[in-house]
């Protein structure tokens, strides 16, 4: 006697199970959608199709279709600096064509950048999921060393970002950058000390994928903290636009307060010290009065 189990039986043609227990949370430009399903490791499950509206109590459709994916979690990024809310639901596709029925509907929202959200107070680059208005953009990493000899130093406002602001950091993994710490300094004036938090947006388009890194940021000689990269698509030194469609670019956020009693009337300095790791591809970077 042959006794069928499930995974055979969905090979015959059996409609998958939906998914169940679907999530949404946001971050800045982006939102994690993440789910399970009982056959998620079935090999007769081709893909999980993950459809998306603006509105809520929409059906899946081909129209509304965001992206088909084989892991039981998405990311929705590239949603800009602005808070958007979405609403989620997931459709399991067996190989055989055969689809389930669509999993109930979850709301998320991604969180406002304070790059958009706040007043700046200084800034080098545009917001823009971008890299191409910094020097080197999008793949001269290699004349880093005789275009920065010293490492980068600019003063907003002063220096030009198109050729004092490099487009690419690189870290002591980087045999091109001759394998030690890099240190990018960000001079910004302040007429006084403000009274309300000052917050540090640096926005990447892309990191290394496997050894991002780790780098020491500090505001007037006293430490901040230290950063801890997202591993990337090892894309960004050789391409420089995430939105272009099919963009293989992952794009990274780090906000944070900078320590009010550490800042002082007239010329402030941040450092960022790469210490640890591989290179970093720069979108912007600002310092915002938080609203």
């Amino acid at each position: 006697m042959t006794t069928f189990t499930r995974r055979s039986a969905l090979g015959l043609g059996e409609q998958p199970a939906p998914v169940r227990r679907l999530t949404a949370s946001g971050g800045i430009g982006r939102i994690e959608v993440s789910f399970e399903h009982p056959h998620s490791y079935d090999p007769q499950i081709d893909h999980y199709a993950v459809h998306a509206s603006r509105t809520p109590g929409f059906t899946p459709s081909a129209e509304n279709l965001l992206a088909k994916t084989v892991y039981t979690t998405f990311r929705h990024d590239r949603l800009g600096g602005q808070a958007q809310a979405w609403h989620y639901r997931v459709v399991v596709v067996a190989a055989s064509g055969r689809r389930s029925g669509p999993s109930t509907e979850v709301a998320g929202s991604s969180i406002a950048s304070v790059a958009f959200s706040g007043e700046p107070v200084a800034t080098v680059g545009t917001f823009d999921h971008r890299s191409l208005e910094f020097a080197l953009a999008p793949n001269g990493s290699a004349q880093y060393p005789t275009r920065f000899p010293n490492d980068v130093d600019l003063t907003a406002g002063v220096d030009d970002p198109k050729t004092d602001w490099s487009y690419i950091h690189p870290g002591p993994a980087d045999a091109w950058a001759g394998r030690k710490e890099h240190r990018a300094t960000f001079r910004f004036p302040l007429s006084a000390v403000p009274t309300g938090e000052l917050w540090l947006a640096m926005w990447l388009i892309d990191t290394h994928a496997t050894i991002p890194g780790r780098a020491r940021l500090a505001l007037n000689g006293t430490a901040v903290r230290d950063i801890v990269f997202e591993p990337g698509a090892t894309r960004g030194s050789l391409e420089g636009d995430a939105n272009l469609p099919g963009s293989p670019l992952r794009p990274s956020y780090v906000e944070l307060a900078l320590p009010t009693q550490a800042l002082v009337s007239g010329e402030n300095v941040l450092t960022l010290d790469k210490y640890d790791g591989s290179w970093h591809v720069y979108d912007a970077l600002g310092v915002f009065l938080r609203r």
